[in-house]
């Protein structure tokens, strides 16, 4: 079992920063893939990216290629999501997930096993 906890949201002007941190309880954590996923009202849930557990593999949703960058410290069991360059469509309900399923891909929900509750992120124009 593997429980997940976002933090970092908030509300920023369009153009700004946020760094979100997903932290992980286990002694496994290094063996899962984590993903960002984000969900806008109205909207599904889109993967955002994905990061391996050695953290030697990311993979980006092409929306926010060069703005954002996925990271890891697995001996902090945390995952980490360096948001830049924020726009309003940005805003939206950030998830971390785990899993290490090898027969769906990162970019798929159903890869992850493991969600945390999300936290919001608000950029304002």
């Amino acid at each position: 079992q593997v429980q997940l906890v976002e933090s970092g949201g908030g509300l920023v002007q369009a153009g700004g920063s946020l760094r979100l941190s997903c932290a992980a309880s286990g002694r496994t954590f290094s063996s899962y893939g984590m993903g960002w996923f984000r969900q806008a009202p109205g909207k599904e849930r889109e993967f955002v990216a994905f990061i391996s557990g050695s953290g030697g593999r990311r993979s980006y949703a092409d929306s926010v290629k060069g703005r954002f960058t996925i990271s890891r410290d697995n001996a902090k069991n945390t995952v980490y999501l360096q948001m830049n360059s924020l726009k309003p469509e940005d805003t939206g309900v950030y998830y971390c997930g785990a899993g290490r399923t090898s027969r769906s891909s990162v970019m798929d929900d159903v890869y992850y096993d493991y969600w945390g509750q999300g936290t919001q992120v608000t950029v304002s124009s």
